[in-house]
């Protein structure tokens, strides 16, 4: 089993960064394919990015491409969101979720774990 949780959210302006971490304990982590994912008040979840298990390939929804970037250390078991010149509209909470079997998907359900989130809240 493994139980991912999320870190690193908080507080910013309008043009600020953070960095988010998706740490996991448990084995197996490494060959996992993680998603990450925000929900803000009265919308649905959205997939922002992804990245495969060996961090080679990365996927960014467009809302966010240029200005996030997914990263990962398996020997830390751990996958990072590092956002940049973030925007009111990033305001949500931000949740990682892993696929046991090396997969990625824009879907949420499909995932084997989920973290519980962290909030993100961007001023303008």
């Amino acid at each position: 089993q493994v139980q991912l949780v999320e870190s690193g959210g908080g507080l910013v302006q309008a043009g600020g960064s953070l960095r988010l971490s998706c740490a996991a304990s448990g084995r197996g982590f490494s060959i996992y394919g993680v998603g990450w994912f925000r929900q803000a008040p009265g919308k649905e979840r959205e997939c922002i990015g992804t990245i495969s298990w060996s961090g080679d390939t990365t996927y960014y929804e467009d809302s966010v491409k240029g200005r996030f970037t997914i990263s990962r250390d398996n020997v830390k078991n751990t996958v990072y969101l590092q956002m940049n010149s973030l925007k009111p509209e990033d305001t949500a909470v931000y949740y990682c979720a892993a696929d046991r079997q090396g997969r990625v998907y824009g879907v949420g359900r499909l995932y084997d774990y989920w973290g519980q989130g962290t909030q993100v809240t961007v001023s303008s």
